[in-house]
């Protein structure tokens, strides 16, 4: 379960003041809670109890090695979801939007009655209903309060910020207040995480661990095996200092509906991948193997390692020697295959039928389509990224003055963006071009974020040249892709972003 530490014992924090949320732009922040209360007392009648928040989040480095057992390396940022809400006495669960392109929902919540999630349906208040669905079988709700719910959301939808996760965190944490039982904030985690697999798609945790746990001023480095792990990590004190900005290509990709061909797909992947590897290490039939489910690259090299003597021995070293000695392995392990396997060849190497292989990887639930698996570049890009996640947070910790940070930090961005397009190709062309004009403009580190296949982009950049930076992709992107582009869209498309505090409840006076 989870690591005692204090950080997931907590429960998310009550506050009445917008300053305890929220660093800067307070009038901005205040004028748009008094927007939504207004609009709440206008769709229902009466004024909010509680105003959840939840922000969205941009990872740094760490990609797609989540759900591979590894650990990421991701801020909140301040755009966020909010949701007002008022406990009713009807067994109905009413959803409204600020913007009037999502329409207006309700369900039951009677008592013993299921909410069911149609995920074969492209709905907003999908999300919702799976925060809540997870809520209620969390706090073995049999009873449950009635909701009217009004959402407004500054995160960018499908752009690879989590603004789907922010909405599933807000859900599970509104459930849980009105029905009297909030839990610890590692637990509401978990519950997100569970949660929002009802949609489709088998994520690893990352967003809603981000979204819970985050603290102002400081990104997170997430360890999720054997255990959750939360550590904050601020970035090194620069002269200029480190600034990062996020660019959206504006190529929208909803993981959700492409699940099968690319997100879901690559999950898949890496845990056929891990199932053959431990096969080749000879240590398939290991407990710690056998038992897990799903086995992950982290768990097999773990095991694989279990033996070793590491006491006295640096811990980011020990690290470094693992994943170079699994990057060996997997290329051993799957380099007779370099285009790929067929789903016959993976089941012959495991000595399983491929129905056999699909149950093992839940493709019951998860269901993907593909004629070739890559195994190869996705091992070598899951092994890579831990690499480069466990060497970032080093330097960031070092506090050595000699190291320049931005070129040192910005390398292993950039190394990260080559191994998402070349290994796990998740990036597209928008992606390429915007990185490739942001280092020309002055980044030091340009990668994707987020699940890729279009969406958003992240930029390390140092706070004098911010304006000019900037100025460059608005030019040179923006201008060239959406000439007629609103200045308002712009500014949501590219921003600076600081580390943010995580989810919060604000009260009323």
């Amino acid at each position: 379960m989870l690591a005692p530490a204090d950080s997931t014992l907590a429960t998310v924090p009550t506050f009445n003041a917008l300053s305890d949320i929220y660093t800067s732009d307070l009038l901005k922040h205040a004028a748009r809670f008094q927007l939504l209360t207004e609009a709440f007392i206008a769709t229902y009648g009466f004024k909010p109890s509680f105003i959840v928040r939840a922000p969205g989040r941009v990872n740094i480095i760490g990609e797609h090695i989540d759900y591979c057992g590894f650990p990421v390396f991701p801020m909140a940022i301040v755009p966020d979801s909010l949701i007002a809400v008022r406990a009713t006495r009807e067994h109905r669960i009413r959803l409204a939007n600020i913007n009037p392109k999502y329409p207006s929902r309700e369900f039951s919540c009677e008592s013993g009655s299921s909410v069911t999630v149609n995920n074969t349906t492209h709905e907003w208040t999908n999300y919702f209903k799976c925060g809540y669905k997870g809520a209620i079988e969390a706090i073995d709700c049999t009873n449950p309060q009635g909701m009217e719910c009004l959402m407004d959301s500054s995160v960018p939808s499908s752009a690879g910020l989590s603004s789907s996760s922010a909405i599933v965190c807000c859900a599970v944490l509104a459930t849980m207040k009105v029905n009297g039982r909030l839990l610890p904030k590692g637990d509401v985690v978990e519950t997100a995480v569970a949660s929002e697999r009802y949609i489709g798609t088998n994520g690893g945790g990352m967003d809603q661990t981000t979204s819970i746990m985050s603290q102002s001023q400081s990104a997170v480095f997430i360890e999720f095996d054997p255990e959750l792990k939360i550590t904050p990590v601020k970035f090194p004190s620069t002269d200029p200092q480190i600034t990062f900005v996020i660019a959206n290509t504006l190529v929208v990709s909803d993981k959700a509906v492409t699940a099968p061909v690319c997100y879901n797909l690559r999950v898949v992947e890496t845990r056929i991948g891990a199932l053959i590897l431990a096969k080749h290490l000879g240590i398939a039939d290991h407990r710690a193997c056998k038992d897990a489910d799903p086995l992950t690259f982290k768990v097999v090299m773990d095991e694989y390692f279990a033996t070793q003597d590491t006491a006295g021995s640096d811990d980011v070293q020990v690290w470094i020697d693992h994943l170079d000695a699994m990057l060996h392995a997997s290329t051993e392990a799957f380099g007779a295959h370099p285009d790929g396997y067929t789903r016959e060849q993976m089941a012959a190497v495991l000595d399983m039928t491929p129905d056999a292989l699909s149950a093992a990887v839940h493709e019951d639930r998860f269901p993907v389509r593909a004629q070739q698996f890559k195994l190869l570049q996705r091992a070598q890009h899951a092994f890579s990224e831990a690499l480069r996640v466990v060497k970032f947070r080093q330097i960031c910790e070092s506090g050595n003055t000699r190291i320049d940070y931005y070129t040192a930090l910005g390398d292993l961005m950039n190394c990260s963006q080559d191994s998402c397009r070349d290994l796990f190709e998740c990036s597209c062309p928008e992606i390429d071009e915007l990185c490739a004009l942001a280092r020309r403009s002055g980044s030091f580190g340009s990668r994707l974020t987020g699940a890729g296949w279009g969406g958003c982009t992240v930029h390390l950049v140092l706070k004098d040249r911010v304006g000019r930076f900037i100025a460059a992709l608005k030019r040179e992107f923006y201008e060239k892709h959406v000439p007629n582009m609103k200045d308002e869209a712009l500014s949501d498309a590219i921003f600076v972003t600081t580390p943010g505090n995580g989810a919060a409840f604000y009260m009323f006076d």
